[in-house]
């Protein structure tokens, strides 16, 4: 089972860009799929993007195609989100994620979760 802290979000305008980070902790990273979903006001979790230890990506929303990037370090034990060119649809709870295998896009599928960290991106 991992532990997961979230940081780097906060408020930006359109068109700008944040990089979110998940620090991890509680076992070695490289049995284990990571992934991060977002969550927007008043509508369900959703999954964004997932990566697995060979590095190769997996996308969920079309909507962050081109925009959202997934990366992860298994020896700092981090997985981070980079996300250019925000709009206002972009708003809400950002949260990492985590389960042993393969990756998933469907938040019933994981097993470990951090408490999200909060985007806003103002029009």
């Amino acid at each position: 089972q991992l532990q997961l802290v979230e940081s780097g979000g906060g408020l930006v305008n359109t068109g700008g860009s944040l990089r979110l980070s998940c620090a991890a902790s509680g076992s070695s990273l490289e049995d284990y799929a990571l992934a991060w979903f977002r969550q927007a006001p008043g509508k369900r979790r959703e999954g964004i993007s997932c990566i697995r230890s060979t590095g190769v990506p997996s996308n969920y929303q079309d909507s962050g195609k081109g925009r959202f990037r997934i990366s992860r370090d298994d020896a700092k034990a981090t997985v981070d989100l980079l996300m250019l060119n925000l709009t206002p649809d972009d708003t809400g709870t950002y949260y990492c994620a985590s389960r042993l295998g393969s990756c998933s896009g469907l938040h019933y599928d994981m097993t470990d979760w951090g408490k999200g960290t909060r985007v806003t991106v103002s029009s």
